[in-house]
């Protein structure tokens, strides 16, 4: 509970750079996640580079991105109640979240090094299975 404490401190007193930091070490967690748990691929295979990447790309890109686009939706529709949370939803899902995507996936492929011809192919091969799980999986009223 100290470590959520202070947390909570440092957040209260910067807290764009918290965001910002938090954003990147949850990105740099999650690659070590995949990479040990998921991909089972043990220390002497994990690949750093790519955990620095996220980290970076967190910090530098989706922390960033992401409260500045949570203070502009706030000033929008200023409110926590059921009504102004599904009004935040409705605008952060259908208008923001496909322009973050549309640069975001490119933005991983790039920094994994994939050229653009090949980062957009496998845009296309993802892309529809997301889709088909979208369609499948998600009740229309939450689409």
């Amino acid at each position: 509970m100290a470590l959520w404490r202070a947390y909570q401190r440092a957040l209260a007193a910067h807290p764009w750079k918290v965001q910002v930091l938090t954003a990147g070490s949850l990105m740099g967690l999650g690659d070590v996640i995949s990479q040990q748990l998921v991909e089972r691929r043990g220390l002497q295979g994990h690949q750093a580079g790519r955990t620095l990447t996220m980290l970076s790309l967190g910090c530098g890109f989706v922390g960033p991105v992401l409260g500045g686009w949570y203070r502009v939706l706030d000033r929008l529709i200023p409110g926590s109640a059921k009504v102004d949370a599904l009004k935040k939803m409705l605008l952060d899902q259908g208008g923001f979240a496909p322009c973050f995507l549309g640069c975001f996936l490119p933005l991983v492929g790039i920094l994994s090094g994939l050229s653009a011809q090949d980062n957009w192919a496998k845009l296309q091969r993802l892309w529809p299975a997301v889709q088909l799980a979208n369609f499948y999986l998600v009740p229309l009223h939450y689409r």
